[in-house]
């Protein structure tokens, strides 16, 4: 029933562009990596015009448990959504009650006035929902994936270091009408470029920290721009899973190893790395060690050369599979657009 509500509500949405291109979670054909090309492509363009930039990351106290109902219901009639759905909707997420219980002693049931079910198929689209105006007035380069936010805004002058501090007044008025707070602690600035004047911002009567490096969606992206903090994290991360494997896993046929390293290693290697594909030689064959590690593994397969035993298993190097990888993604992006 859950997925027949999502449809017609996605339906609704769609036709009315309701769903803007700032919101690139839980939205069709577009993903984690969608999201970080399409902010730092802009960016960067920036930067490389000698230009100072300043990206602001925001983090919500307990985004999807902070979703008020009352508001909610308000912005689906807003969006003109039909008023059967908006009851369905209503009844689906009203009387519902919650307890504590640890060892054995328990709390009194309390009544549910906020957040949206993070385990169940509605939840997300209607988190959209909620947040899809939480862009609206803002001059700066906005983008979302569900809750990940992130700001950016030309700072190489004062009037754009005012237009940045302005839209992050209005994050707060945002965050203070829709009772949705920001953990300001969390929420840091990384800037970038040589002219950058390291400005401090504000949300209320806080600062922002700085950060010279932050967690993007799972990307490690720093000031510099060069990706070797994210390849080492990647090559360690999928060291650290081989070694177990190597450990714990008795048969090394090519059937065991293979299938292992293609659903628990590779991935890995391979997650968003059309945006932080890395480009020096070092970082280059840093990851590819891991799959000769991987091939190496195999028994029977041992005293071979890399090429060799690629070729004896049907694989392509990290690197042509990069490759193929930023043919597919710009061939999805032209097919879209056009």
């Amino acid at each position: 029933m859950e997925q027949v509500i999502k449809e017609i509500i996605c339906k609704h949405l769609e036709g009315g562009k309701v769903i803007g291109n700032s919101q690139q979670g839980f939205v069709k054909n577009k993903s984690c990596q969608t999201n970080l090309i399409a902010f730092f492509d802009r960016v960067m363009s920036l930067v490389d015009k000698g230009e100072a930039v300043d990206v602001v990351y925001l983090d919500f106290s307990k985004a999807f448990d902070t979703v008020s109902h009352d508001i909610l219901i308000n912005k689906l009639g807003k969006y003109n959504l039909d008023g059967a759905t908006i009851r369905w909707v209503h009844n689906w997420l009203d009387n519902r009650t919650q307890r504590v219980v640890i060892n054995g002693s328990q709390s009194c049931w309390k009544g549910i006035t906020s957040g949206v079910p993070q385990e169940s198929v509605l939840g997300p689209a209607l988190f959209n929902i909620f947040i899809y105006d939480l862009d609206i007035g803002i001059e700066s380069t906005l983008i979302k994936f569900a809750d990940d936010t992130k700001l950016g805004g030309i700072a190489t002058a004062l009037e754009g270091r005012v237009i940045i501090q302005n839209d992050l007044d209005k994050l707060e008025k945002w965050s203070e009408l829709n009772r949705m707070k920001f953990n300001k602690d969390k929420c840091k600035v990384l800037h970038l470029g040589r002219k950058n004047q390291f400005h401090t911002y504000r949300m209320g009567r806080d600062c922002l920290g700085r950060s010279t490096a932050e967690r993007d969606l799972g990307v490690i992206v720093d000031h510099k721009q060069n990706r070797r903090q994210q390849c080492d994290a990647v090559a360690k991360k999928a060291n650290m899973i081989l070694g177990c494997i190597n450990r714990c896993v008795v048969s090394k046929t090519r059937e065991v190893i293979l299938l292992l390293y293609s659903a628990l290693v590779r991935p890995q290697l391979e997650y968003c790395v059309q945006f932080w594909a890395p480009h020096f030689k070092k970082d280059v064959e840093k990851l590819e060690r891991v799959q000769r590690r991987a091939t190496r593994m195999i028994k029977g397969l041992e005293n071979m050369t890399y090429e060799g035993r690629l070729k004896e298993l049907g694989l392509f190097s990290l690197e042509k599979r990069r490759l193929r990888g930023d043919m597919i993604a710009i061939f999805s992006y032209l097919k879209r657009v056009s």
